[in-house]
């Protein structure tokens, strides 16, 4: 499964669609973290997710972990109220920096 991803601003955009589950979260979790290992500040674009599960949301967390050691930006964008939901119940919806698009994080910062 392949995920598209964009350079735009400093950031790679990385959508996500679909079901982000057992089957295609070990290949998010191969995007994100190639994205970041070549020192790119990443978004994550959940605007088309219309199911996560808790593999899924693991491999978000782990770019956001390896985001943060290393001094890079990890974010979400455009999160669906599917992955919303999921990402609240975790409590992680306070954890993650959420904009609902990449302008809005360019307008806003950090």
């Amino acid at each position: 499964m392949a995920f598209p991803i964009e350079d735009r601003q400093g950031f790679a955009v990385i959508a996500l669609s679909g079901e982000v589950d057992l089957n295609k979260s070990p290949d998010a979790r191969k995007v994100i973290l190639a994205c970041l290992k070549k020192q790119k500040h990443v978004m994550v674009d959940l605007s088309a997710v219309e199911y996560i599960d808790s593999s899924g949301v693991a491999s978000l967390v782990e770019g956001f972990q390896y985001a943060r050691s290393n001094n890079l930006e990890f974010g979400l964008i455009g999160v669906s109220d599917a992955a919303m939901n999921v990402l609240r119940l975790a409590r992680l919806d306070k954890v993650f920096l959420i904009y609902d698009s990449l302008d809005d994080r360019l307008a806003n910062g950090s």
